[in-house]
């Protein structure tokens, strides 16, 4: 919100020494609203700048842009050849002219020179290249009575201040600058002088009325809606004070009954919109729904599909306002207007809101709207506009004015007391200085004697402060405006809520702590991601799940349901800037649907580049498969599962794993986690990141009620010094069954037929498959290691186990020994 320091000071006597804007750039922050930016307008003293006169113009003859222009400056007849691209300006208009020897801000030095082979001895200028406006879309059109010669000093000797404030969506009231200047009244213990308005809104007709009536049918939408009708304007330029004040706001000078909407938009907050009343067909306005797909060019040109969920100002035939947004190109004022009719309204924030994110359109007046405006406000605003375009434009009001519908209900009264007020802010105020601020923002005290005995207050909320509903709103605004560098200091007493760190938390420390030993880097990406994404890999279920009602960017309205996607794009982004980067781990939390609900998960993935990206004399072993499993293993037994007693099954059929080359294990119903690892499909990583080395990847989702449980402690067993005994066994089985469901069966027959000392391993070191075995079988090699504690083994007693193994298996399974 850009607020002007001359505007301000229509309504509080700024001293320029307590009270300059330098003061104001302290003030505004503690106040609670933050300068983005402040800029001073107003040329520095620039010499040989002076009005000139277009006597005659014509077109170059070798550029279609340019004009080549005879321009008078007044000196004895003298005319200066100059070359213009702007085409805003005709025969015997006055502007401003830099000639040779001029410096402009910036150190711009103008001299003397050809254009595409034309001679041009000077520069028409904007406002903006002079810094007294924000307009660059053309040079400056001065007044026809400017006298020619003379020095742009001379003619404007006032700068300015502009201040772009950053407002919290709760303070709609501040997004003007009557709202500004509130609040520095109230801190600077000032009067607000509110402008006066002479206009009524009951009025003699002459002549046929400009609109026969006003429907309203879309009243939910819109609770208050007035028109008034004005015969006989003329719209023209702008006078000064009105085009400076727009231009001080960033905002473009259009012409004298737009820009008054505008200012009176800027100085009340409240928006307003002026229909060319012979642009109005069937002479009735309709408030109403759209309907679906109906179409409308908005006032940028840009032709827009409406749905029936959106509210419109119509005529008798089409849609002219997208209500509370923008309006059409078919009713605009412009220089042929006569008579015009100005709209305001009260249109609902919600509508409002929904429909401006909808058409991905915003305004000044949607900015507002969908914050909420101030509901009493319509009238005041309507008639102050209606008092500046009589000023600026002529003509008279005719008729009364046309009114559907009241003012929406608000807030009136807020009960405080003030020993609460103390207590609160934990030190001693007075009841006056308490009351004083209080009044000072517009807020009326009622004192009343409580039951028991204490003070209460009736506080009367003003309809522009909606955002106070409570008793510590009231507070707030105390001590915001009291001043936070009044509270008095003193020692700072902090007592822990908890005796122990929640194990959510204890667990992500350790697997930061372990990846980051692991020489992972961490991500810490956005928890939004594109739909397009979603649907593709999650399915339509989760694409609707997961989507957020009102999206900030349509790039990011999804919640993720996994965190490898984000990591792959730190990996693409890496890779593109040559940074030698491979590995990326991130934790956080990710969202997933299940049975059409949305469950929140607590997730750690990492990411690894399979391939030996960099120069090196010594090849490192590039990462695989196994390589996941134990890092995901790991993980999971830092978070308290018995991660090597865990099944993973592989998967058959995926866009985001490679089938055949990555696994799943776990589920959420009664173990609380799933873990999946492996090789990413290898085709997606091609085509959405345009990654052509395999990565390795891991995710790890474990539910709330994971952490609920009571982590297993992990136990130590000391190393024996007896030596082991080892026995191999050549197993035949279907090509289907999984090595590790073969090594988990092993283990315990392994475990069932030894007594008094331990099978301690179990592990598969070699995969036969071809000549010598049945067609669909393969050969797996098992290695058993067997060791007591407290003596060597004897041969008898591991043979002795070693056929029991042998005799289970055959048992108890379809796989064959093989001799």
């Amino acid at each position: 919100m850009k607020i002007s320091y001359n505007w301000l000071k229509n309504y509080i006597d700024l001293d320029p020494i307590q009270h300059s804007p330098e003061v104001l750039a302290e003030v505004l922050p503690l106040l609670g609203f933050d300068i983005e930016e402040y800029e001073k307008l107003g040329p520095p003293q620039l010499n040989n700048v002076v009005v000139g006169q277009v006597l005659e113009y014509i077109q170059h003859p070798d550029a279609d842009r340019l004009r080549c222009c005879k321009v008078s400056t007044g000196n004895e007849g003298e005319v200066h050849d100059i070359v213009c691209g702007a085409k805003n300006f005709k025969q015997g208009d006055k502007v401003m002219v830099a000639l040779p020897g001029a410096v402009l801000p910036g150190d711009f030095k103008i001299k003397a020179s050809k254009l595409r082979g034309q001679p041009s001895a000077g520069m028409m200028c904007s406002a903006k290249e002079l810094q007294i406006g924000q307009d660059h879309d053309g040079i400056m059109i001065l007044d026809g009575d400017t006298a020619l010669g003379t020095p742009l000093n001379d003619l404007y000797t006032d700068g300015d201040t502009v201040f772009d404030l950053e407002i919290t969506p709760n303070r709609v009231d501040v997004l003007s600058h009557i709202g500004v200047a509130r609040e520095l009244a109230a801190k600077f213990g000032l009067d607000v002088n509110y402008p006066e308005v002479k206009a009524s809104t009951e009025n003699e007709s002459h002549g046929e009325p400009l609109i026969s009536s006003v429907d309203v049918s879309a009243s939910e939408v819109c609770p208050h809606y007035t028109a008034m009708c004005i015969k006989g304007v003329k719209v023209g330029p702008s006078p000064k004070w009105l085009k400076d004040a727009i231009e001080a706001t960033g905002q473009r000078s259009i012409n004298n009954v737009v820009d008054v909407t505008n200012y009176v938009l800027q100085e009340t907050c409240q928006p307003l919109h002026a229909f060319d009343a012979a642009k109005i067909r069937g002479g009735k306005l309709v408030v109403r729904m759209a309907s679906e797909g109906e179409k409308m060019t908005t006032l940028d040109e840009v032709e827009r599909t409406l749905s029936a969920d959106m509210a419109v100002i119509a005529d008798a035939e089409r849609p002219l306002v997208v209500a509370g947004v923008m309006g059409s190109l078919d009713a605009e004022v412009d220089a042929g207007t006569t008579d015009i009719v100005l709209e305001a309204a009260y249109f609902s924030p919600t509508s409002v809101r929904a429909t401006s994110r909808k058409l991905g359109l915003s305004s000044d007046s949607s900015y507002r709207f969908e914050r909420g405006v101030d509901p009493q406000g319509v009238t005041y605003a309507s008639l102050r506009a209606v008092d500046l375009i009589l000023e600026v434009a002529g003509g008279s009001v005719d008729g009364n004015r046309i009114e559907v519908g009241t003012e929406p209900p608000t807030i009136s009264e807020v009960t405080l007391f003030p020993d609460r007020v103390r207590k609160f802010i934990g030190f001693e105020v007075s009841d006056e200085e308490i009351q004083t601020v209080l009044e000072s923002l517009g807020l009326a005290v009622a004192i009343h004697d409580a039951d028991d005995g204490s003070v209460r207050w009736e506080v009367t909320i003003p309809s522009y402060r909606q955002d106070l509903q409570r008793d510590v709103d009231l507070i707030e605004e105390f001590i915001r405006v009291y001043g936070t560098d009044k509270i008095p200091e003193s020692e700072v007493s902090a007592r822990g809520i908890s005796t122990q760190d929640h194990r959510i938390y204890t667990v992500n420390e350790a697997v930061a702590n372990y990846l980051t030993g692991q020489n992972f880097n961490e991500a810490f990406l956005y928890s939004l991601r594109d739909p397009e994404e979603t649907q593709f890999f999650f399915g339509e279920e989760s694409f609707k799940v997961l989507a957020l009602d009102n999206p900030l960017q349509s790039d990011q309205s999804h919640l993720r349901p996994s965190l490898i996607p984000g990591l792959l794009d730190v990996l693409k982004l890496n890779a593109a800037r040559g940074t030698g980067a491979t590995r990326f781990f991130e934790r956080g939390h990710v969202y997933r649907e299940v049975k059409g609900q949305m469950l929140e998960l607590i997730s750690v993935g990492f990411v690894i580049v399979a391939d030996q990206i960099s120069r090196e004399w010594r090849q490192r072993e590039v990462a695989d498969f196994y390589t996941a499993r134990t890092l995901a293993g790991e993980v999971l037994e830092l978070a308290g599962a018995a991660a090597n007693k865990l099944t993973f099954q592989p998967i058959e059929a995926c866009k985001l794993w490679q089938p055949g080359h990555s696994a799943e294990a776990g589920d959420f119903a009664k173990m609380g986690f799933m873990a999946t690892c492996g090789l990413l499909n290898m085709a997606t990583l091609k085509e959405r990141w345009d990654l052509t080395t395999p990565v390795i990847a891991g995710s790890i989702l474990m539910t709330p009620k994971f952490f609920e449980r009571k982590a297993k402690r992990g136990r130590h067993t000391g190393v024996s010094n007896q030596p082991a005994s080892a026995k191999d066994l050549a197993l035949i089985v279907d090509q289907s069954v999984l090595a590790g469901d073969v090594e988990r069966q092993v283990a315990k027959f392994a475990k069932k037929a030894t007594q008094g000392f331990d099978c301690e391993s179990v592990r598969i070191f070699d995969l036969y498959e071809g000549t010598g075995l049945p067609e669909g079988k393969k050969s797996l090699a098992v290695s058993m290691s067997f060791r007591a504690a407290d003596r060597t083994l004897k041969d008898k007693e591991v043979n002795a186990a070693f056929d029991g193994i042998q005799k289970l298996i055959s048992e108890k399974t379809d796989f064959q020994i093989r001799k």
